[in-house]
Order: C-alpha cells, then structure tokens, then sequence
C-alpha cells in the first residue's frame, strides 16, 4: 500500500506498537495490558487493573490484543495472559 506506514524492526518491537496502540483503549475501561514476553511465536502479556479476574479478558486479549499483535506480527500464533 503506498503511503502506509507500517511498525518495522525486531518482532518484538513490533510487538511492542501494537500493545501500545491498543493499550490506551484498554486503559479507558480501567485495565491495562503489558508484554512481558515473546517466546518464539507466542506473546505473554500481563492484563492488571479491572482486566485481572475480568470474565472478559479473555475475549479482550483475543480479540483486541490479539488482532493488532498478529496485524504487525503475523508470525504470532498467540498471545497468552500470565
């Protein structure tokens, strides 16, 4: 696409724009998302504030998290809590 500017550099820094790109509306709904680490092709983040214990975490992470992980790394296979 001409004119797109898309993350480049290591996996994990593109890892890391995309948490920081979704991080903000994590934060709106008082949660917060962190990369803790990337392990081959799996992302581990911690979720804290209300995304601790939050039923629907798991659907955040898959859904949100997870869609913009694997738009700027698509080599990701999966982004897990711990």
């Amino acid at each position: 696409m001409t004119g797109s500017v898309w993350p480049t550099g290591t996996l994990e820094e593109r890892v890391r724009v995309a948490i920081d790109e979704v991080r903000p509306a994590v934060r709106m709904d008082g949660g917060d998302v962190e990369l803790l680490r990337v392990e081959g092709d799996v992302v581990v983040v911690r979720l804290s504030g209300a995304c601790h214990g939050c039923p629907m975490a798991s659907s955040t992470l898959a859904d949100f998290v997870g869609e913009r992980v694997k738009l700027y790394a698509p080599e990701i296979s999966r982004v897990v809590a711990e």
